[in-house]
């Protein structure tokens, strides 16, 4: 239990109950009101077996709303784009209806074009001529993927105070393979190094989990025979004990295979009568929980992680428009797909609709493009 306080040994939650608590704050915040409430229909999800969520995963790649554009032109969209900056007045218009419809990888053509023929580099334009949160959008859409996670988690050391939040989203939902690629753009950007970087600006347990996942070093596979044994320490680590054990929390659920979590997790629930999410909210606290929760999250289900979090971006007063933009940007050629239609699992609306509630102008326009269509 968490240190200093008795906690009495309450019932184990019914799972319905525990999936509408655990909804309702999975980054222990208040419950704002929203007309979005968690569905019903998302509780079989969690009855997928190991090796059906595991084919989902593999699937994921192709469960983009962005695809690369057939008949691609680079010189030619580079005039169109020019034309739209060109003179007094600018057609965002034109702007978004044609870098939405490219891929990451068209978009880097079209910026070497732009620059061929126009001795010009197309980001500086699109600077000069847009603004606010749209023009955020934009050149993040003009940004390598790697590049962007990059910058973002520079951004977040870097800046004033450290942005945990993008440290718990990027480090604990990126592949290991994704991972050493940040690392070593890090490096050749920055002339840094991330882990040291990281470490300088963080602390304790949250530090330590940190450091393991920067070593994109996962075990892979199922180790049959851990599986009890895992689910067993993080009991007596927790549950069973005055006080926590966060090391052993971080070092299994830090070096341990998606797969094999999954594993853990249904054996801890049939232990404990717990999940391992209601367990880390009573046993964890401050940072250090939220990327607990952040990696068994994804350990679950990396698109229904970032339907929570673009959720839990536009719930209640005000908009984090941070996370919204870096989700969208970064997850529209990945598994847009599959967010949208966890989305609507977990609540009830669909991404397209919040979107379109929450944001204005160009700005929703183009995110409601790179959402891709209503669930509702």
């Amino acid at each position: 239990m968490h240190r200093g306080v008795v906690h009495s040994r309450a019932r184990a939650r019914p799972r319905a109950e525990f999936i509408q608590w655990a909804a309702a704050s999975p980054f222990s915040s208040p419950l704002r009101f929203s007309p979005c409430r968690v569905s019903p229909l998302h509780l079989r999800e969690l009855h997928l077996s190991a090796d059906q969520k595991l084919l989902k995963t593999v699937k994921m790649a192709s469960k983009g709303t962005v695809k690369a554009a057939a008949n691609f032109n680079a010189s030619a969209d580079a005039e169109v784009l020019h034309k739209a900056m060109k003179g007094l007045g600018t057609d965002e218009e034109a702007i978004l209806q044609l870098l939405v419809a490219r891929s990451n990888a068209q978009r880097q053509e079209i910026k070497a074009a732009y620059k061929t023929l126009f001795g010009k580099d197309l980001i500086d334009d699109l600077k000069g001529e847009l603004g606010g949160k749209f023009e955020t959008l934009i050149v993040g859409l003009m940004t390598p993927p790697t590049a962007y996670d990059v910058v973002s988690l520079r951004n977040a050391i870097k800046g004033a105070g450290t942005d945990e939040k993008v440290l718990v989203e990027i480090l604990a939902s990126r592949t290991p393979q994704q991972v050493k690629d940040i690392i070593a753009a890090y490096r050749q950007e920055y002339d840094d190094d991330l882990e040291e970087d990281v470490c300088g600006d963080t602390s304790g347990h949250f530090k330590r989990l940190l450091v393991i996942l920067l070593q994109a070093s996962r075990q892979t596979g199922i180790q049959e025979g851990d599986i009890e044994n895992d689910a067993q320490v993080l009991f007596k680590a927790g549950e069973q004990k005055y006080g926590t054990d966060e090391q052993t929390f971080v070092t299994i659920l830090g070096n341990r295979s998606a797969e094999h979590l999954r594993k853990v997790f249904d054996a801890y629930m049939k232990m404990s009568g717990y999940e391992m999410e209601e367990s880390i909210q009573r046993e964890t606290s401050g940072s250090l929980r939220d990327l607990l929760l952040a990696v068994v999250k994804c350990a679950r289900s990396v698109p229904a992680y970032f339907a929570e979090t673009l959720y839990y971006a536009m719930k209640g007063a005000g908009t984090d428009d941070n996370t919204l933009i870096r989700v969208m940007v970064t997850r529209s050629e990945v598994d847009m797909l599959d967010i949208r239609a966890e989305f609507r699992k977990l609540f009830a609306c669909s991404l397209f609709s919040m979107i379109k509630g929450d944001t204005g102008g160009d700005y929703r326009k183009a995110l409601l493009l790179l959402c891709g269509g209503d669930d509702a």
